[in-house]
């Protein structure tokens, strides 16, 4: 998983070299060597981010910053805001408990995740050029705090993806029971994606959920193990030979044995678990931009609406003469203006979603079948050795019986 010694990739995710000049254009971003700062309440983990570019746009071929999480989270939160329709990578959630925050596994499963948010970025056609990416990347430590404490009066302050998501399944609900008309889109390629997006999700939780079972199983047959060994091992010093050493060795072969499902455990958890838990966070991204989406649609459609009722109202005073009819048309070319540009906002965020749709089933059968792959071939390799193992203490544990 660590990501120090990756190769520059260009935009397509292929290998690239970083001295060749006939290079394509790259752009490689790895995520290392967290450090906790601070104490108590205060603390947190910073991460050095280096980046190997042959993009003009950039200070240099190589650039290296700290960047603690927070910083992430601005980078998610202003490309959210600014490239709407765009399904924008998932963060790794906080830990809910205080205990785990620092542990050495939770520390190293969040490096990996943010290593694998912003290369995602940094991959991808519209982001990649992202002003807000490079500042992410070259900025010294005192701007980018800067940076993410300003109040430009331009964005506001981000909320919770997820919240905004559940406020719109609110309003649905709402609709539902009568309190309020909802303003749908309707067309049968949106409500495909919408039902796709849904499916997946409870799919991917669902093996998501069964994949942290196998990791817990394998754990508790490791320390299972481990304990068995002991005993055993104190069981044959309770013997004479041949038995006291044929259980000694069946003793040893259990501790052993636990070992590898322990360090097994821990590949499922990296490794099939955790990539598992990356697809649900991405959906549930996804299912954000299906919530600005339906407000784009919504604007669009009030905005129409509100245009034909100023047209409607600007052609009678102009039947009756009225002198409100230089100011009635000042505000229908303003509102006119406005819907047109909510419906080429709306267009814009459909068309990207059309495209961001197929990038992402591509990107997710190549992902998780690296991932499937992975855990299968450690499952057939731990088998193999739990078989090996028992198999080779049979004729000690048989010459031992007959005596």
């Amino acid at each position: 998983m660590e990501s120090t010694t990756e190769q520059p990739r260009n935009i397509s995710g292929s290998m690239q070299s970083p001295r060749s000049p006939s290079s394509q254009p790259y752009l490689s971003v790895s995520v290392t060597d967290p450090v906790k700062l601070g104490n108590g309440v205060q603390a947190y983990i910073s991460y050095r981010v280096i980046t190997k570019t042959n993009l003009p746009e950039y200070q240099g071929p190589e650039k290296i910053v700290i960047r603690r999480y927070s910083d992430f989270v601005w980078l998610r939160d202003r490309l959210f805001e600014k490239y709407k329709g765009i399904f924008i990578p998932p963060l790794p959630e906080k830990s809910a408990v205080e205990k785990f925050r620092f542990s050495a596994e939770f520390i190293e499963m969040r490096r990996a995740a943010l290593d694998i948010f912003v290369n995602r970025i940094a991959l991808h056609p519209e982001l990649q050029q992202s002003e807000d990416l490079r500042t992410f990347l070259q900025a010294d430590e005192e701007t980018m705090d800067r940076f993410r404490f300003q109040e430009t009066g331009i964005f506001k302050k981000p909320a919770d993806l997820m919240q905004m998501f559940r406020d719109v399944q609110s309003k649905v609900s709402d609709a539902v029971l009568g309190k309020e008309k909802p303003v749908e889109e309707t067309t049968a390629d949106y409500e495909k994606l919408k039902h796709y997006i849904f499916e997946l999700e409870n799919h991917l939780a669902e093996a998501q959920k069964h994949a942290y079972r196998l990791v817990k199983r394998h754990r508790e047959l490791g320390q299972s193990l481990l304990d068995f060994g002991k005993a055993v091992k104190l069981l044959g010093a309770c013997e004479g030979e041949p038995t006291g050493k044929a259980f000694s060795d069946l003793g040893t072969k259990s501790e052993l044995l636990s070992i590898k499902l322990q360090k097994e455990a821990q590949q499922v958890l990296m490794n099939f678990e955790e990539p598992l838990k990356d697809y649900v966070r991405y959906v549930q991204s996804i299912k954000a931009t299906i919530a600005e989406r339906g407000t784009a649609f919504k604007q669009h459609c009030e905005l129409a609406e509100t245009t034909k009722l100023k047209e409607i109202n600007l052609d009678k005073l102009m039947l009756t003469r009225s002198d409100k009819v230089g100011e009635a048309e000042i505000e229908y070319r303003e509102i006119k203006a406005e819907s047109e540009e909510a419906t080429r906002r709306f267009e814009r965020i459909v068309k990207r979603m059309e495209e961001e749709i197929v990038r992402f089933q591509e990107q997710k059968t190549e992902e998780m079948g690296v991932a499937f792959h992975q855990f299968a071939k450690g499952q057939a390799r731990l088998a193999n050795s739990v078989a090996d193992a028992w198999r080779s203490l049979l004729p000690k544990l048989e010459a031992s019986s007959t005596v």
